[in-house]
């Protein structure tokens, strides 16, 4: 299957890769910032993956967090380019000895390779001189990392963003650490995220601050529906409405009762 799209943003360029096209979590976008590479893209899209490296040279290779469709292709890419790709500490023994992907994520993604990571140093620098500020934000997974760059205003989020509203939730994410994520994201100075998923995105610390307070809203809705004495399914069709073939086909794994499930364990309102 051919690159689905291609994009540019000064020296940033981009390919956005996927074996399906059903929404913008099917898809998964491979930065590159000169000989930078940010995250590796998911292993069945290897070939298109390999097609749009090969235009530049590649000396480095940083990873976000472990989930397949990141750094599914680590282990080609440092076989290809003979580099150790860096990653956050907290992912090693994942990367390195694999881990359990549920069948839908198989099907979408394919399956991780097992590879050796050098931890993420304090800073990294690009070719331009300019730096990569590796921010811990874990919630959407436990070694999710954000990418600052300081003396662009720019935000290499990882799946800290995606999208300002959210209706699922996967069952181990931790909705009320990743709130408490994007309030530490939201103490940094940047204006434009680069979203694997989403893709470009201006006006983007406006646009995550409007998410964390979506997310307050639901968990307000949340509570007060649970001291007026509803269950938690009550509360889901409620607000979210019933679930739908997403939950199905992942057997529940990506659902609205995970997320409302989540959403009454928060204590912090704040925005």
């Amino acid at each position: 299957m051919p690159i689905r799209e291609r994009f540019c943003y000064g020296p940033i360029d981009a390919a956005r890769v996927g074996r399906m096209n059903r929404g913008i979590n099917s898809t998964f976008i491979v930065y590159r910032w000169d000989d930078t590479v940010i995250d590796a893209g998911p292993p069945n899209q290897w070939r298109e993956v390999k097609s749009y490296l090969s235009e530049k040279p590649v000396r480095q290779l940083v990873l976000t967090h472990h989930h397949e469709d990141h750094a599914g292709n680590a282990a080609r890419i440092a076989d290809l380019y003979g580099l150790t790709p860096m990653a956050p500490i907290e992912a090693r023994d994942k990367l390195e000895n694999g881990y359990r992907v549920p069948i839908m994520q198989r099907f979408i993604w394919g399956a991780p390779i097992p590879v050796k990571t050098a931890p993420l140093p304090a800073k990294i620098q690009v070719k331009s001189g300019d730096h990569l500020v590796p921010l811990f934000t874990p919630g959407h997974a436990k070694d999710l990392h954000v990418l600052h760059v300081p003396e662009k205003g720019w935000l290499f989020s990882g799946d800290l963003y995606i999208a300002r509203a959210i209706r699922y939730l996967r069952s181990d994410e931790d909705l009320p650490l990743l709130m408490d994520s994007i309030r530490k994201a939201l103490t940094l100075d940047f204006d434009t995220i680069f979203c694997p998923h989403r893709g470009l995105v201006e006006d983007g610390k406006s646009k995550l601050r409007e998410k964390l307070q979506n997310m307050v809203t639901l968990c307000e809705r949340s509570q007060e529906l649970r001291k007026q004495g509803k269950t938690l399914d009550e509360i889901v069709h409620k607000i979210l409405g019933p679930e739908d073939a997403m939950a199905k086909l992942t057997s529940f794994n990506f659902s609205k009762r995970n997320l409302i499930k989540g959403a009454l364990e928060v204590t912090d309102m704040s925005a």
